[in-house]
């Protein structure tokens, strides 16, 4: 009777460290999430942990980008860029925030960071871009090619 006691306790307590497996588990759970970039041709889709940061996840993505081949081709460095959710406002998530935490939403939208140039260059620089590509697509607009029979 003993050896069946302990047999049982053992059991008990076998059972008792898979739930509380089962429940870290349960806190630390795994989902899908879809991830739009712009001017790409489809989603990238992978499984997360809830706690990871949006800077791991936005890192993940752009390997997972990378890896496949797509384009136009991003660059690898995180920092680039801000993931927004695909359904909520317009603010873009913390890069410290738990994935997690973003509202419990699966669908996110990968940009680029926009880059300010500095007050001082950065006007007649960006100034004059839009010139010289106006006046490109002006001239190849334009541009009448006379054909010889």
């Amino acid at each position: 009777m003993m050896k069946r006691n302990s047999l049982n306790e053992r059991i008990i307590a076998q059972m008792n460290k898979k739930k509380s497996g089962d429940n870290k588990n349960a806190k630390n759970s795994r989902f899908l999430i879809t991830i739009n970039v712009l001017g790409s041709a489809g989603p990238i889709r992978f499984v997360v942990n809830e706690d990871d940061l949006v800077s791991a996840v936005i890192d993940t993505a752009l390997k997972s980008y990378a890896r496949e081949g797509r384009l136009p081709v991003l660059g690898s460095d995180a920092n680039n860029f801000l993931l927004y959710p695909a359904n909520a406002g317009s603010d873009a998530l913390n890069p410290w925030e738990k994935i997690g935490m973003s509202q419990g939403g699966r669908n996110f939208v990968l940009c680029k960071k926009a880059v300010h140039p500095q007050k001082s260059e950065g006007r007649s620089e960006i100034i004059a871009q839009k010139n010289s590509r106006w006046k490109a697509w002006l001239n190849k607009s334009f541009s009448f090619k006379i054909l010889t029979h």
